[in-house]
């Protein structure tokens, strides 16, 4: 019997073309009717395999998830960003192809990320969802975050409310 595991490590520049068409698949599955379509379109357009290898050649810290030879998820972290939360670190995004959500790749890559930010000297952890993502949202809850401020998003005059969730 043949086992496939899948393993999660650094983004390296060889995982650029591979991670724009996991970006383009996850946000369609994500935001597709939440986020008006130009806009959405606008967002995928700019995210090709040359956007993710510049990202990665800049530094940024992005981990994979490969199973089986591809790549089928990703997170981008680095410093909090909004200076109200008290928390250090930020996961950025974090997303799966559809098709990989709901069996363990997206709590096991979160895992990673929080790790990697501990491992880093940063002290907890925040990360924002739109308020009408009910996947994203019951994701964070069950790993434990705490739903902690809220904030919005103007898409082409539409108003999109977000929330803060925070983990120690």
């Amino acid at each position: 019997m043949k086992t496939i595991a899948a393993e999660i490590r650094l983004a390296e520049t060889r995982d650029a073309a591979a991670l724009a068409p996991v970006h383009a698949a996850s946000w369609q599955a994500a935001y597709g009717g939440l986020i008006p379509h130009r806009s959405l379109s606008r967002m995928l357009e700019r995210r090709g395999a040359p956007w993710w290898r510049q990202a990665i050649v800049n530094r940024a810290t992005i981990l994979v998830v490969e199973y089986g030879g591809e790549i089928v998820g990703y997170a981008t972290i680095g410093r909090n960003r909004t200076h109200a939360l008290t928390v250090e670190g930020e996961i950025y995004e974090i997303y799966l192809r559809p098709e990989f959500q709901g069996i363990g790749f997206g709590r096991r890559l979160f895992d990673s990320a929080r790790t990697l930010l501990r491992a880093r000297g940063l002290k907890g952890l925040a990360v924002w969802a739109l308020e009408d993502n009910d996947n994203a949202l019951r994701f964070y809850e069950a790993c434990g975050g705490v739903d902690i401020a809220t904030g919005s998003e103007n898409f082409e005059g539409r108003i999109l409310r977000k929330v803060a969730f925070t983990f120690s």
